[in-house]
């Protein structure tokens, strides 16, 4: 049989049309259909297939040709995985009367479908692609009618054609959506013209995919978009990789040679390259600052954390009287029913009379009862009240907002101090692509204190600040051995190395008294020590030895224990450095779910990609949530599925907390299982029992402050499994957390 058309690809394919639609992403338009097959490249068992993949969403009156491979999934059994789509115009008069009035075209119904196949004939579309007017002159068709259908065909006909154009260069579905969504019709006109600009206006395209498809239109290997899409490549990649918030030349020429290899210094010679920079910054794509380039918004980041802080450092805030403030810390004393150490009390006054201050210190430090202690006594030296409901009726702020970057983190400080706390895009009002507070829109309240500042990027910092009330003291609380922001920068860090920022650090460890080894080993882990007695069993912590292929056993085992034992599946947490692999977090998940909540009779589940939900499952928001406020991080249970549900239905329900939380299909992307998680998004909580691994298998990504984030992480017991020199190599490693900054040198500048 000829294959018919796309004769670019390989020759498996089938064609047919939908009878079915399990399932459909609009996002990233990754879909699960039931096909009927008319025709293939091979015998088949069935003329009813299940397609999955990335493509264009097919209609029922449309016949699609589908070019992929066969796959076994463990569940759902055989699949044609879509590597390639292509959809065939209808031929005959009665399927193209449905194509046109199956809701694709604005206002054209059954009669008026009927009416123009009827005057235009069986090959109507082609005719009104070519000549719109032509369907002017169909009975009852309005020439504004007539411009929006052809309108309509004219652009379905280039997204069809884009995507074919983008297939010969071997870009795969799910990338080349992602750019015909971003440029529409003009698709090929931008990749002829300059595909570069693929690397800074498409998610997911890197410079070796848009260099191949240069060379392949013809764009010569000295263009002078090929240097500047390395150099925009290059800053991304740094930033978001290696968290910089610049690069110096040297650097930025190093990686533009990689990226440019073989001929990069003979194509683009030392004064070339000068000129074609010159040319980017006069077009502000990139900034340059005595040698050290920056991506925009990044330069204007660091520059507004810089000048706020400066700001509140330099704003005169008249001290409290020595006899009032030491007095009013009595007071408190006797209020909480506390007895603070020097050091504590220290920081609590500092706090009061700073504009700005940073509470640092390890755990067991008592940074949470200092905290505490500060809203008190902040709130006895202005006379105001900390309870919520005396202000429910009144304009008058609450004075005191407490934040912190995660929902979890938040919900700890609320706890330990008994006032509202929330998350720091809560507080600023994001709203999915702009915060409403700013300059302009400032936070209202007396004290702001933000907690887990080692999670703040220089993006985030630099939002928050400059949302900050004039007038507003700011305290800042964090751990700075623990895992810098995922982001570029290192806010916290930057600014104790400022000797202008007050500052206090908590080092006596008062939890110690209450026997916890966990805190003991963690700050022998921040010194870089293995303790002698690692493999001991103690009341609150063991170290499992065990082989990579022995390590999920392991965890389940102990996984398993503590549900049995009582303990909730928010009490126990699996942390591990990496997604992938056979240890690695998502395989991590996939056991423990079918351990704790395997498929049964009348246990609803849903598949998203290759993950599969299920009711009672415990998952993990992944980003902030546009509709509701939940938040990268915070974690729920699967309350309820509905499996029948449309694609602007939700289909399933989490419950975080106090609320149920609404998903449908396109935002199931937005979840993922959390029995187990990285480090990095188990930062800012705290676990009854945390169980990690560490193997050399890892060895990529440990480093010390992953190490002891994870174990600080655990608030009762602890469980550490894997090979102990992954251990002894992870607290060796500190070198990769080098950050290209200039925070500390604007905070210094004519002081």
């Amino acid at each position: 049989m000829e294959q018919p058309g796309l004769d670019l690809f390989q020759e498996r394919w089938i064609k047919g049309s939908l009878v079915q639609e399990f399932f459909y992403n609009e996002e990233n338009q990754y879909g699960v259909f039931l096909m009927q097959v008319t025709e293939a490249a091979e015998e088949l068992d069935s003329d009813e297939v299940v397609v999955v993949g990335n493509m264009i969403r097919p209609h029922p009156d449309e016949t699609v040709i589908v070019h992929g491979e066969w796959r076994e999934h463990p569940r759902y059994g055989r699949q044609y995985q879509v590597q390639h789509m292509k959809k065939e115009l209808p031929r005959t008069k009665e399927a193209v009367a449905k194509y046109l009035c199956s809701g694709l075209f604005p206002g054209v119904g059954r009669k008026t479908a009927e009416k123009i196949v009827e005057h235009l004939g069986a090959d109507a579309l082609e005719k009104a692609a070519a000549r719109p007017e032509v369907l002017a002159e169909v009975p009852g068709v309005t020439a504004a009618r007539a411009e929006t259908i052809a309108e309509s065909l004219r652009e379905h006909h280039a997204l069809e054609q884009a995507l074919v154009y983008l297939y010969q260069f071997g870009m795969g579905p799910a990338i080349a959506l992602k750019v015909v969504q971003t440029y529409k019709e003009t698709t090929i006109a931008v990749i002829k013209e300059n595909p570069y600009r693929m690397i800074e206006e498409v998610e997911g395209v890197g410079f070796r995919r848009a260099d191949e498809i240069a060379r392949q239109t013809g764009l010569a290997l000295d263009a002078p978009e090929r240097f500047q899409a390395a150099v925009i490549f290059a800053l991304k990649e740094a930033s978001l990789s290696n968290g910089h918030v610049f690069v110096s030349e040297e650097e930025l020429y190093a990686e533009v040679d990689r990226l440019l290899q073989p001929r990069a210094q003979e194509l683009f010679p030392p004064q070339e390259r000068e000129r074609l920079l010159d040319v980017m910054v006069e077009e502000e794509r990139l900034l340059d600052d005595h040698g050290k380039f920056y991506l925009p918004s990044l330069f204007f980041a660091e520059h507004g954390v810089a000048m706020r802080v400066r700001e509140w450092l330099e704003r005169p805030l008249e001290p409290t009287a020595a006899k009032e403030l030491y007095q009013a810390v009595g007071e408190v004393e006797e209020e909480l029913g506390v007895a603070y150490a020097d050091k504590q009390r220290e920081a609590m006054t500092t706090a009061v009379d700073s504009p700005m201050m940073i509470l640092t210190g390890g755990p067991g430090t008592g940074k949470t009862t200092v905290i505490r202690g500060i809203c008190h006594l902040f709130a006895r030296l202005h006379e105001c009240s900390l309870d919520p409901a005396d202000y429910e009726n009144s304009e008058k702020p609450y004075p005191i907002r407490l934040v912190a970057p995660t929902g979890r983190a938040a919900k700890r400080m609320s706890e330990a101090t008994g006032m509202p706390a929330m998350t720091i895009h809560r507080l600023l009002g994001w709203k999915g692509d702009f915060f409403e507070r700013d300059q302009d829109h400032p936070i209202e309240g007396s004290l702001l204190i933000i907690d887990e500042v080692s999670m703040l990027d220089i993006w985030l910092a630099n939002q928050l600040f400059r949302a900050v009330s004039k007038g507003m003291q700011v305290i800042l609380v964090g751990d700075d051995d623990q895992l810098p922001s995922v982001g570029p920068g290192k806010v916290l860090q930057n600014l104790l190395e400022v000797e202008a920022v007050p500052r206090v650090e908590l080092t006596e460890i008062y939890r110690q008294e209450e026997g916890s080894s966990i805190i003991q080993l963690a700050h022998e882990l921040k010194r870089g020590e293995v303790p002698n007695n690692l493999l001991e069993r103690l009341p609150d912590r063991r170290f499992f030895p065990c082989k990579r292929d022995q390590t999920i056993d392991v965890i389940l085992q102990t996984y398993t224990e503590a549900i049995n034992r009582g303990y909730t599946l928010f009490d126990v947490q699996v942390l591990a450095p990496i997604y992938k692999g056979p240890a690695g977090v998502n395989r991590i998940n996939e056991a423990i779910q079918a351990a704790i909540n395997p498929p049964g009779e009348g246990k609803k589940e849903i598949a998203w990609g290759e993950t599969v939900f299920r009711g009672g499952d415990k998952v993990l928001q992944l980003v902030n949530h546009s509709e509701h406020p939940v938040y990268n991080g915070d974690m729920g249970l699967i309350s309820a599925i509905d499996e029948r549900a449309t694609n602007d239905e939700p289909v399933l329900w989490v419950q975080f907390d106090r609320q149920e939380v609404p998903y449908k299909r396109s935002q199931l992307n937005q979840i993922g299982l959390a029995y187990a998680c990285s480090v990095h998004k188990a930062q800012g909580s705290e676990f009854a029992i945390v169980i990690m691994p560490l193997l050399m298998a890892y060895r990529r990504m440990l480093q010390r402050n992953l190490i002891y984030t994870g174990v600080t992480r655990s608030k009762s017991y602890l469980i550490l499994c894997g090979e102990k020199e992954a251990l002894q190599y992870g607290i060796q490693q500190r070198e990769r957390t080098r950050r290209n900054s200039q925070l500390v040198e604007l905070l210094r500048r004519e002081w």
